[in-house]
């Protein structure tokens, strides 16, 4: 492995203009093939295998037409203090409102509230729904004008009105200027850390290389695959971040290699020998923990795991190739700037001489915090696994479900207009449940039905239930039942549970059968099948990504201990997610303004995405320590030693990492607070405490046992020199003296 990527290096050092044309036309076809391609589908919240799923499935068959797509809002009007909506003024300013809003071109239907029992029984309320013919996306400017114009009217006879749906929604952006903010603070890291401006911007040029191919790639194949707008929303945020990471670690490296004395050429060979062996195996298990998304069972999630996969490895190979290449074109402009001048000013600038001088900058310093661990590992280890144990005790808590538009802001009209529903029609009247009854098979169709409709109504916790509707067939029914508490309530969660298991006992006395659906009972089995997946998911993960790493260390203990470290951060990280959103431990801090249960795929997607990503740091620190164990140290001095090449930079790509995240945390929505958040707190724990503390603290207490491999499983093994042992040994055969390349940005 390594011999075969220190010959790409070098190769793609001294074909540098080569490579950079490939990749120029390489982005140039995919940008034209992503430009003229054809739109992909819309988001799908399709999810095979839960009931309510099944339910939808049945409407669709049964009442075709009914499941369309267009977009819809509901209005909500509350009468001033002391008076009601049914009063003479206000009922004819409502009724003008439904009017007008009916009369817009793209308007299927607005159903007058006092015409379908849309009214609260104190009359401090009511409400009206307004469909439309086309999807959201769809609706045009001219439309919302005159919906906002009528909403107008209305509120100067006096009236509040409120609106919530998907017709006048805001699309809310990912991050904004917080995440532009992260970016701008990735930069400043990178520069700090490599005293470069070249040094810092290579990694960043790269990675937006990547990230902009990545997603004109998938929209490319967009229509043939059926990617929707949102597939590349989790490829654009990893494909940058671990863009910049592969990219730092090879730039590092190399400056080290040049620090040692060789020449340019060589020592780009040289790192993309050593890192760039780092940065495969990283990637692969960054890919596994991506593709492994698929057992969850979503179509959305595999589409968007298999994207993101594409994303990184576009982002190893990025690094193996274009990185090299672009330090062809400036092999000193990424060594230390203060260097540069030195030597400048000194009239030397010839390439070994400045190598040197190089070294005695970005050389190691020896760690004191490693050789404080070396001296004390058990009270390290002890106190990061007691700390990062704590922290994942709320995790015991942990209620997953999906948040509606009761955690937006108060500042919100779709959160006021919820708080009012809740109030003048009770806390069920935003989630109710839909019950559809398949009475094909029964004798007395009607009868079935009503049947159905009476038991569900004489279950406790149901306030009401609608009259039945029919298919033109008169086979199917749909029923509306409205529970007494709130959609994310647990009261609610148990009486869907209460209604199925009513079921056996109604499909023997009628013949019928029924399925509970709607967006409060599939939000519930989302939940449920969230949760089912993930232990599934972590042991198929874990368990390949265990096998990477042992092929990569050739050692039992690292790959079991690496597997430890990162269950204690991410069970940490879903603790800490569990205090601020579900408890509301310092959520003003953050802008929370509404707790609830956490995102039901949350807990997926931390796993999935810190799982590759804390095995990056994983291969980047410790094939450092082995490669200085592999040479002939002992384990104390050889983890020291890999600590101080590595530590530094790991230290930096997580700062960028967290930079990049947090920047999700300034959005206005809740759910992506809470995994900018999630994100963020987990790569802080796993950088900082598991990679700065237990893993040295662990090798430490191991010795020689850190490096066991049975011999048998030594001889089974392929070997894939990731530490770049070949290249010592002199297997590679020594290259001639490298002319020394002109530079087209300082030197």
């Amino acid at each position: 492995m390594a011999s075969f990527l220190y010959r790409l290096g070098r190769a793609a050092f001294r074909k540098r203009r080569w490579v950079l044309l490939l990749w120029v036309a390489v982005v140039a076809v995919v940008g034209f093939k992503g430009l003229t391609a054809a739109d992909g589908p819309g988001d799908s919240s399709s999810m095979p295998g839960i009931e309510s799923q099944k339910a939808f499935d049945l409407i669709d068959q049964r009442f075709p037409g009914s499941a369309a797509d267009g977009a819809s809002e509901r209005i909500v009007f509350v009468a001033p203090d002391g008076q009601k909506v049914t009063a003479a003024d206000n009922r004819e300013a409502i009724e003008k409102t439904v009017t007008d809003a009916a009369a817009g071109g793209q308007v299927a239907s607005a159903v007058n509230p006092f015409r379908a029992n849309a009214v609260s029984e104190d009359g401090s309320t009511a409400y009206a729904t307004v469909t439309y013919k086309v999807t959201a996306k769809d609706i045009s400017d001219d439309s919302k004008s005159e919906l906002r114009q009528a909403l107008s009217d209305a509120r100067q006879a006096g009236l509040t009105v409120e609106t919530g749906g998907n017709a006048l929604a805001a699309q809310t952006e990912a991050g904004g200027l917080g995440e532009a903010a992260g970016v701008l603070v990735a930069a400043l890291v990178l520069l700090v850390t490599f005293g470069s401006m070249a040094a810092a911007g290579l990694p960043l040029l790269t990675a937006i290389i990547g990230v902009a191919t990545s997603m004109l790639a998938i929209t490319a194949l967009s229509s043939v695959f059926g990617l929707s707008s949102s597939t590349g929303t989790l490829a654009t945020m990893l494909g940058l971040a671990v863009g910049i990471d592969y990219a730092m670690f090879i730039v590092s490296r190399y400056r080290e290699e040049r620090g040692r004395g060789h020449a340019p050429r060589e020592a780009a060979g040289r790192a993309t020998g050593t890192a760039g062996s780092a940065v495969v195996f990283a990637g692969l298990t960054v890919v596994v923990a991506l593709a492994g998304l698929s057992i969850v069972g979503v179509p959305m999630l595999t589409k968007m795991g298999i994207a993101a996969a594409g994303a990184v490895l576009l982002s190893v190979v990025i690094a193996l190739t274009l990185v090299p290449a672009l330090l062809g074109f400036w092999p000193n402009a990424v060594l230390p700037r203060r260097l540069r001048r030195r030597n400048r000013k000194a009239g030397d600038i010839d390439d070994t001489h400045l190598a040197t001088a190089a070294g005695a900058a970005v050389g190691t310093k020896e760690s004191k915090w490693a050789r404080f661990v070396l001296r004390r590992p058990l009270p390290v280890l002890l106190l990061s696994v007691i700390g990062l144990g704590a922290l994942a005790l709320p995790v015991t808590d942990l209620q997953l479900g999906t948040s509606g538009d009761e955690a937006k802001p108060t500042s919100t009209t779709e959160r006021r207009a919820y708080d009012a529903l809740a109030d003048g029609f009770g806390p069920g009247f935003n989630g109710p449940l839909t019950i559809v009854v398949d009475a094909q098979g029964a004798p007395d169709a009607a009868g079935a039905v009503d049947t159905v409709a009476r038991k569900i109504a004489s279950t406790d916790g149901v306030v009401s239930v609608s009259e039945p509707r029919f298919n033109q067939a008169g086979d199917t029914a749909i029923i509306s039942a409205t529970p007494s508490t709130s959609p994310t309530s647990a009261e609610t969660k148990n009486l869907v549970h209460t209604i199925r298991s009513e079921r056996s006992g109604l499909e023997a006395a009628t013949d019928a059968t029924f399925q509970v659906t709607g967006t409060t009972a599939a939000n519930i089995d989302v939940a449920q099948k969230m949760q089912s997946a993930l232990i599934p998911y972590l042991a198929v993960v874990v368990g390949l990504a265990l096998l990477l790493l042992l092929l990569v260390f050739r050692s039992v203990l690292v790959p079991v201990k690496a597997a430890v470290g990162f269950l204690l951060s991410v069970l940490a990280s879903l603790g800490a997610v569990v205090a601020v959103f579900q408890w509301g431990w310092a959520a003003d801090l953050l802008g929370v303004d509404q707790t609830g249960p956490i995102m039901s795929m949350m807990p997926i997607f931390l796993v999935g995405i810190v799982f590759g990503l804390a095995m990056d740091y994983q291969v980047f620190l410790v094939s450092r320590m082995r490669e200085a164990y592999v040479h002939g140290q002992t384990p104390g001095r050889a983890m020291v030693t890999g600590f101080g090449h590595s530590a530094r930079v790991v230290v930096a790509a997580a700062l960028i990492m967290m930079s990049v995240f947090s920047g999700f945390i300034t959005a206005g929505e809740s759910m992506i607070k809470m995994i900018g958040f999630g994100l963020a707190i987990a790569v802080l724990f796993d950088a900082f405490v598991i990679r700065m503390a237990f893993v040295p603290a662990v090798l430490a207490l191991l010795g020689h046992r850190a490096w066991w491999l049975p011999r048998w499983l030594d001889r089974v093994l392929p070997r894939v020199d990731i530490e770049g042992e070949a290249l010592t040994r002199g297997d590679t055969p020594t290259a001639p003296t490298d002319a020394r390349p002109r530079e087209t940005a300082g030197i």
